[in-house]
């Protein structure tokens, strides 16, 4: 089979279109699909300092090699921040890795733990957790306050959360009844964003590897106490047997979020200082219950 390009020996067909491309159309078209979503939707502008938070993994170190691509052309420049939750025998490999990778991209790289932040490691709040709070949710309170510190002076952060991170938030979203979060996920509206929203998992990991980026493929050992990993599970099953229906979803969601109003007020934290729709963050919330 040949790719519909450019007549290249085709690797790789996407069934949602039926389109056959060779390693070097594909990466292209992924950089182009990239740089499309961030023209679309004025994620980064000329100038723009853009911090690109890197854990390690296919999806952050795969979107920090495209932005390396289109930052020389789009006139912004980029640097990687990376959180170290304190997770033992899990952690250490993928700091090793986007350390060597950095280096030899040249991109700047910095490192915020958790210890540094907030004097505590995931696992020693884990041990301590006396309630029924899962680790993807004390880590995701955590982490984001954590990537908006190690980010405070950038212009822009980018995260590396793609097209099926995205529809997975939003069922998670609509089933806890936090409905006031599916406002939140309006494309472009702060300065977090995400260029891979449009593009699948699969993807990005066919784009790390015909590319040879190095990443962690050892998955978390706490990934499978949330809800996230059955929802990821039911999705891949529905586009196995239905091609294209995360990418119709996908397009729907954005449309809903558009139509879905965030009234909560920003406040600041009586604690901490931070910004917060309540009296008290949830982060400083989250280190109280599991103290």
């Amino acid at each position: 089979m040949n790719c519909d390009r450019c007549k290249d020996k085709a690797v790789y067909t996407r069934r949602y279109s039926g389109e056959s491309l060779c390693g070097r159309c594909f990466s292209q078209s992924i950089v182009r699909k990239t740089a499309k979503t961030i023209s679309k939707y004025n994620m980064i502008q000329r100038g723009d300092d853009v911090a690109v938070a890197v854990s390690g993994g296919k999806d952050s170190l795969s979107l920090l090699h495209v932005l390396s691509k289109l930052s020389k052309s789009g006139g912004y420049t980029i640097r990687a921040v990376t959180i170290d939750e304190g997770i033992p025998g899990y952690r250490d490999e993928a700091l090793e890795i986007v350390d060597r990778y950095c280096n030899d991209m040249g991109i700047q790289y910095s490192v915020l733990s958790y210890k540094q932040m907030y004097n505590t490691t995931l696992q020693e709040r884990l041990d301590q957790r006396t309630d029924n709070t899962s680790s993807c949710s004390l880590c995701g309170v955590l982490r984001r306050q954590a990537i908006e510190q190690a980010a405070t002076d950038a212009d822009v952060i980018a995260t590396a959360h793609n097209m099926d991170d995205y529809i997975q938030t939003f069922l998670i979203n609509t089933m806890s009844g936090d409905v006031s979060r599916i406002g939140r996920n309006i494309i472009g509206a702060s300065r977090r964003v995400q260029p891979f929203c449009n593009i699948y998992e699969s993807e990005i990991v066919f784009y790390a590897f015909i590319n040879d980026i190095p990443f962690q493929s050892e998955p978390c050992p706490h990934m499978d106490e949330g809800i996230r990993t059955s929802i990821r599970e039911f999705l891949n099953e529905l586009e196995e047997k239905h091609s294209g229906i995360k990418n119709n979803m996908n397009k729907s969601i954005q449309k809903i979020a558009n139509y879905v109003q965030d009234t909560k007020v920003r406040k600041t934290c009586q604690v901490c200082g931070q910004q917060s729709t309540t009296e008290v963050c949830s982060v400083c919330r989250m280190l109280e219950r599991t103290a």
